[in-house]
Formats: C-alpha cells, sequence, structure tokens
C-alpha cells in the first residue's frame, strides 16, 4: 500500500474533505497537522511547493490539494497511485 502524508490544519473544510475522501476510501495515512507551527510550515512548503492545506504526498510525490485529490478521484487515478508500494 502507499504511503500517504497530509499535511493539514484544524478548522480547515478542505483538509476534512480531503480526509473524508481518504477514510471512504480506507486509505491510511500519517497526518500532519501544521497549526502555528511556521518551521513545519516551512518544510511542508519546500517538500509540495504549496502553502496552503491541505498538502498531500502519495509515496512522497506532491499531489496538490482537496481538490487535486477528488479530481485524481474521479479521474480514476488516485486508485492507480495508491497501489504502487511505498519507495
Amino acid at each position: 500500500m502507499a504511503k500517504v502524508d497530509i499535511y493539514t490544519t484544524r478548522f480547515c473544510p478542505f483538509c476534512i474533505r480531503a480526509k473524508m475522501l481518504l477514510d471512504k476510501l480506507g486509505v491510511n495515512y500519517h497526518e500532519i497537522p501544521v497549526d502555528g507551527d511556521a518551521p513545519l510550515r516551512a518544510h511542508m512548503e519546500s517538500l509540495t511547493g504549496g502553502y496552503t492545506v491541505p498538502q498531500i504526498l502519495i509515496n512522497d510525490q506532491a499531489i496538490g490539494g482537496c481538490d487535486d485529490l477528488h479530481a485524481l478521484h474521479r479521474h480514476g487515478q488516485l486508485q492507480e497511485l495508491l497501489q504502487e508500494s511505498a519507495r
């Protein structure tokens, strides 16, 4: 199964929506809250190139945020990414 990391903040509706999709699909993920942690948020930005949350990585590949996750799912590409083994 793929390694999934999701950078979030507590009250972000997009974070909640992304986690709901992953939960619905039965995906195990590692949630990394960046609330009030500027160094961790800077690390997230360096890994993903994004500064908004959520930022989602599958097998250490940045896929973007909530809308990107849902688009991958709609186009049948998310399952392919999730079936790849973690590197």
